[in-house]
């Protein structure tokens, strides 16, 4: 079966429309509802393929909000099943961005439209120690808690106290995964 015939295009566009209204909480909050469209919904997708695409998609640079529905667009429908599933996915929020900015800027001198905007920093702030000790915890397992910890401050002083963009220790690290040899790899996993 073609992949337009497996995913039609108007099919697409709906599910990936109902991710992008449904999806606070960023990307990660949408994970679970691309998984529900695509994979239990739809079946355009295995769990084990919808699993190697979420690996995938999270060692990329930029959102993953972004990046899973084009590539499954892509994988399910060609090129304009990725431009339907991305376009479907961001439209819902840039429609709400510009009316919930609109609002928030014409009443942002109301005191509680002010305390709003004052309580969300410590919202986000729990929401980032939380990724912080996920990323810490899959790191331990990956690396053990001795390498991790060295890594974290090595990248933390390179980027603090160097000033070194985190974009470069990023790519530092991965042409050295990519540069490794073959046998150490395997060696370090036991």
């Amino acid at each position: 079966m073609s992949a337009p015939d497996k995913a039609p295009l108007g099919a697409l566009f709906w599910a990936f429309t109902r991710i992008g209204l449904l999806g606070f909480g960023g990307g990660p909050a949408m994970i679970p509802l691309v998984q529900q469209e695509v994979v239990k919904r739809h079946a355009w997708l295995s769990d084990e393929e919808f699993a190697d695409i979420l690996a995938i998609g999270n060692t990329l640079p930029g959102p993953i909000a972004t990046k899973m529905p084009g590539y499954i667009g892509y994988r399910v429908a060609g090129l304009p099943g990725c431009l339907i599933a991305v376009l479907a996915v961001i439209l819902p929020m840039i429609v709400a961005m510009i009316l919930l900015l609109g609002l928030f800027s014409r009443y942002r001198d109301v005191d509680w439209i002010r305390g709003m905007g004052q309580a969300v920093v410590p919202v986000v702030m729990v929401m980032m120690a939380q990724l912080t000790l996920d990323f810490w915890n899959k790191s331990r397992l990956a690396l053990g808690w001795g390498i991790s910890l060295a890594m974290a401050a090595t990248a933390g002083g390179l980027i603090y106290l160097v000033g070194l963009h985190p974009g470069w220790v990023v790519g530092a690290l991965l042409a050295a995964a990519l540069l490794r040899p073959a046998g150490t790899a395997e060696e370090a996993s036991r």
